[in-house]
């Protein structure tokens, strides 16, 4: 199976959609597919679950970077800052490594623990 984004303004993704690797032997004609499918000149570009291509899976609400060639999920808070080479948010420090859970507090930019 083959996945592909549809981008709208601002390279943001619109949605996703799967076709069989049949009807997209290369990204190129994946493209033309569904172009031809929908009757549109929309704007088309290639994803993978495994992030083999373009770094992440793009989601809806995702932005493609043309420079990077990399699918960015919105940015989940105002502290954290992008990896250059996953193109995934991190927060400022790490998350902590041990048995407990933890939610981000972006008013102290530290992890506190999940009591719930």
């Amino acid at each position: 199976m083959a996945n592909f984004a549809k981008l709208g303004k601002g390279n943001k993704v619109l949605k996703v959609e799967p076709i069989h690797n049949d009807c997209a032997p290369t990204e190129q004609a994946g493209i033309d597919f569904l172009n031809g499918l929908y009757k549109t000149n929309d704007v088309w570009v290639q994803t993978s679950y495994n992030g083999n291509i373009r770094k992440n899976y793009a989601g809806i609400g995702y932005k493609y970077d043309k420079i990077r060639d990399a699918f960015i999920a919105p940015k989940p808070y105002a502290s954290w800052v992008l990896n250059e080479t996953t193109c995934k948010w991190e927060a400022p420090i790490a998350y902590p490594d041990n048995e407990q859970n933890y939610n981000w507090n972006e008013t102290t930019k530290q992890w506190d623990v999940d009591n719930s």
